[in-house]
């Protein structure tokens, strides 16, 4: 992959890839994740470091979620389709938090959470621990 392409610099892409796909903007980690397991990188290095940039971008959702309740009222924001997905939310709290790292929905989950005042911890909590078990199943997959 070129000189560039040794572990230090693998692990600042992974962190800023796995930041930016867990936030609402469009990304993928998983691919230089995988790229960085096939180098041989350490996999523990890997894991931590996806995981704590893919929470980071989870907890962004969950702050955005936060700061536009509360300078926004619901009614002008909330769709009625949308009241049944925040509902849902509200009834299951922080351990939805847990399917955070599905693809489409897990964002939305995060800024739902903040929306809706979800313990910070808790959210925090449950947000890594899906996010890691993801990563861990894949490197377990492709090891």
């Amino acid at each position: 992959m070129g000189d560039w392409w040794n572990e230090d610099n693998a692990l600042w892409a992974l962190f800023a890839s796995a930041f930016v796909s867990s936030t609402l903007l469009p990304g993928s980690s998983e691919g230089v994740l995988v790229a960085a397991a096939l180098s041989g990188f350490n996999p523990w290095n890997l894991l931590w470091v996806a995981t704590l940039g893919n929470t980071l971008g989870g907890l962004t959702n969950w702050w955005l979620g936060w700061w536009i309740a509360s300078r926004y009222p619901a009614r002008r924001l909330v769709k009625p389709e949308q009241e049944k997905a925040l509902e849902r939310v509200r009834r299951f709290g922080w351990p939805v938090l847990l399917l955070s790292w599905l693809p489409v929905i897990g964002d939305p989950l995060c800024l739902a959470a903040g929306w809706l005042r979800l313990n910070f911890w808790l959210s925090a909590l449950a947000i890594a621990i899906g996010k890691a078990a993801r990563y861990a199943l894949l490197l377990w997959v492709i090891a």
